[in-house]
């Protein structure tokens, strides 16, 4: 028993496991597990109604025909692929939990219809048209994993746990291919029993992925992570744990709290002259300038060319302040950003204390800055 549990371990877990991994590691694999496994299954009933409504089994269908289908099917996957990666590419990074439930979330809404709607050849072309959110389930669910392997991998073992959960990964599927062989050809016929089965098998899907992504303890600070901490700390004087805080992070687009900012910036976008500028300096002594863009009035954040993480993360509890004191159309806003100055400067050095005291990641974030840099003196200007 013990050398085949020795053989198990090293032929699916990363080399040194436990302690080579992240805490959450084990949790998370066994729920994602579970829902690969279902997914699989899923999968193969999806695949069956696709194939029937492309004309698989008939006999007035073609080879040309099929062909086409599955040439169309690929080239708008192809261009869905692009244009998903060009508009969303930078956002996965800091919101891995929450795009890795959605591309779940939008696989099994696509799949449900492929199941539910290809009965016959007419329903085919309205699932090619839904190919392009295939592939965007394959950007979102591939990057946020490689997201999550970072965070999992704690002793620059990255390749050794991404080739693990591949191994994994294969295991279950194969598994439920062999399942798939044995029920597919007994649901097949009966358009209900395909149903329920389906939808027992998505429940259990989503169930699945919703409890894998919230056993992830990330400690580095996103958006969400850092407002949730910062609202604690303002009303109860603590800072809260990542063990704390992340399972208070919410998982579905539009759900949080969080200030609507852009960090890092390019100087044009705030401000068009020297008086801007002095009004957004004025009792600023940091390394950032905290304004409003020209052109859509949300809050933006310029910062200096020595910024660290540190004044990254300052910045943005800085603009969740002035959001709690003041909004984009208030008329005195640069008073009271040059008020909120003196204030920020007051309890962030306790905040950033309690941060690398509670075991948050300081010298990194995820709080999707742009490239853009500026240099000033704050005595001088520009």
């Amino acid at each position: 028993m013990t050398a085949a549990i020795i053989l198990f371990q090293s032929l699916f877990l990363p080399h040194g496991f436990p302690d080579s991994v992240s805490e959450d590691y084990l949790e998370y694999q066994l729920w994602d597990t579970l829902q690969a496994f279902s997914s699989s299954v899923t999968g193969s009933l999806a695949t069956h109604a696709l194939l029937r409504g492309s004309g698989v089994g008939d006999s007035s269908a073609t080879v040309t025909a099929a062909t086409i289908t599955w040439i169309l099917r690929d080239g708008t996957g192809m261009i869905g692929r692009i244009l998903f990666a060009w508009m969303k590419g930078s956002r996965l990074d800091c919101d891995a939990k929450r795009w890795r439930l959605f591309a779940d979330l939008l696989n099994d809404a696509v799949d449900l219809y492929g199941d539910l709607g290809l009965r016959s050849s007419q329903h085919a072309s309205l699932l090619l048209c839904a190919r392009p959110e295939y592939c965007i389930v394959g950007v979102a669910g591939g990057a946020t994993r490689a997201a999550l392997t970072v965070h999992q991998a704690r002793r620059d073992n990255m390749a050794d746990v991404c080739a693990k959960d591949g191994s994994q990964e294969t295991l279950v599927n194969l598994a439920g291919l062999l399942i798939s062989l044995l029920i597919v050809p007994l649901v097949s016929d009966s358009f209900w029993a395909t149903y329920l089965l389906f939808l027992l098998l998505t429940c259990l899907h989503l169930y699945a992925n919703y409890r894998a992504v919230r056993s992830v303890i990330m400690e580095t600070l996103n958006q969400s992570r850092l407002s949730i901490v910062l609202e604690h700390f303002l009303r109860a004087g603590r800072i809260m744990s990542p063990a704390e805080a992340n399972p208070k992070e919410p998982l579905l687009p539009g759900l949080g709290t969080q200030v609507s900012v852009d960090v890092g910036v390019s100087l044009s976008v705030v401000i068009s002259s020297v008086s801007q500028l002095e009004l957004l300096k004025k009792g600023n002594e940091s390394l950032y300038l905290l304004g409003w863009r020209r052109d859509t009035g949300r809050m933006a954040v310029v910062l200096h060319e020595r910024s660290s993480s540190v004044d990254v993360i300052r910045s943005v509890v800085h603009a969740e302040i002035l959001h709690r004191k003041s909004s984009c159309s208030d008329p005195a806003r640069y008073k009271i950003l040059a008020e909120t100055h003196g204030y920020v400067s007051r309890i962030f050095p306790d905040f950033y204390y309690g941060l690398c005291a509670s075991g948050w990641l300081t010298d990194r974030n995820l709080l999707d800055s742009d490239d853009w840099r500026a240099n000033w003196d704050t005595n001088k200007g520009l």
